[in-house]
């Protein structure tokens, strides 16, 4: 997997911290289980969820800046909202919480795409300039260019324009 940029990967540490924090920062003494922000406010009815969205729509919106897919953005999205509507349930969407941990799976899922994906967030020229064209694909301006025109061009036919057999020359 190709490594990150400095920038990215240290946003990256941001917000595996953040979801540290809102998923997993305390842990239960004789169960073992660990919860974080997210489930404590998560206690408070109402509240408590809407107060949760905040930073995982950071966390998403973070994702978006840094260059993820829609796909992936789609995924974290679903995940965020699979963790309010059954959060919003009085206990069981508590429980539910503790065990789902939607802004850990969102950064994972954002590491992944962006280690996977490393140089595709680069500008678009940048990456045209390096892309190979066919002759499928090429920009039309490049295949009229006689600058770009080489030997198996000029030996193309060239196109005729057919008149239609009722207008006059002029």
């Amino acid at each position: 997997m190709p490594e990150l940029p400095e920038h990215k990967q240290q946003q990256l540490q941001t917000l595996e911290r953040l979801a540290q924090r809102m998923d997993r920062a305390f842990r239960i003494p004789l169960v073992g289980v660990r919860v974080g922000w997210d489930s404590i406010a998560g206690l408070v009815p109402g509240i408590g969820d809407a107060l949760a969205l905040v930073p995982a729509g950071y966390i998403l919106y973070s994702g978006y800046r840094m260059g993820a897919s829609t796909p992936v953005l789609a995924r974290m999205a679903a995940n965020i909202g699979i963790d309010t509507l059954i959060g919003a349930i009085p206990f069981a969407g508590d429980l539910f919480d503790v065990v789902w941990k939607s802004n850990t799976r969102n950064t994972a899922l954002l590491r992944r795409h962006l280690e996977e994906n490393g140089n595709k967030g680069e500008p678009l020229p940048k990456r045209l300039g390096r892309r190979k064209f066919s002759s499928l694909t090429e920009p039309r301006e490049l295949r009229l260019s006689p600058a770009c025109t080489d030997s198996s061009n000029s030996q193309r036919k060239q196109r005729v324009i057919r008149r239609h057999p009722l207008v006059r020359p002029m």
